[in-house]
This record gives structure tokens, sequence and C-alpha cells, in this order.
């Protein structure tokens, strides 16, 4: 009787890059609950964090509208946000989901 042979799974597990890092990062403190009501958080460069993947990160959140950076003396950067109106929020729309009838 020949046994079934064994199929091998290969797990590819990719890498995430230095910005990529840096931005996940930056966005859970800036998405942080603490830091959405005091509209303000400072982001400190980690010695990870790369001259090019922090000057990246900086550039575009430079560039955001409704963002003031403050660069301070340590390398840290404070950024600071005004409320956002309930105008400017996004409305999401749930549509009702129709059940089958139970018969």
């Amino acid at each position: 009787m020949a046994k079934p042979q064994k199929q091998s799974k290969q797990i590819v597990r990719q890498e995430i890059t230095g910005i990529e890092r840096l931005g996940l990062r930056v966005s859970s403190m800036i998405n942080h609950p603490v830091a959405q009501t005091q509209r303000w958080v400072t982001i400190h460069r980690l010695d990870t964090d790369g001259d090019r993947e922090w000057e990246e990160v900086m550039g575009l959140l430079n560039e955001t509208d409704g963002i003031d950076m403050t660069f301070n003396d340590d390398e840290s950067v404070t950024l600071k946000w005004e409320a956002s109106t309930d105008e400017d929020r996004p409305v999401e729309v749930m549509e009702p989901v129709e059940e089958p009838a139970p018969f």
C-alpha cells in the first residue's frame, strides 16, 4: 500500500519596507483615541527609522492639508490638527439587507 505524498505548502513571508513600517506607526499614533481627543501627537524618531524613510513620511505629512507640523529640538515632530466639522466627515450609508422569506 502506497502512502499518499504530503504536499508541502511554501509560506511566502513578505517583509514590509521601512517606509511602510514607519507609516503604520505614525498612522496608529494619529488614530489613537487619546490623540484624536487632544488633536495632537508627538512622533519620536526611532533608531530603526532610516533617513530616507523619515524624510519621505514627514514630507507626506507636510503635504497633507489640515496638519500643522512642529519640528522639535530632539528630532521629534509634533502634529496638530483641527477637529473636523460634521460637513467634512464622511457619511457611511448602510443598505438594508433583505433576508429571504422563511418559507
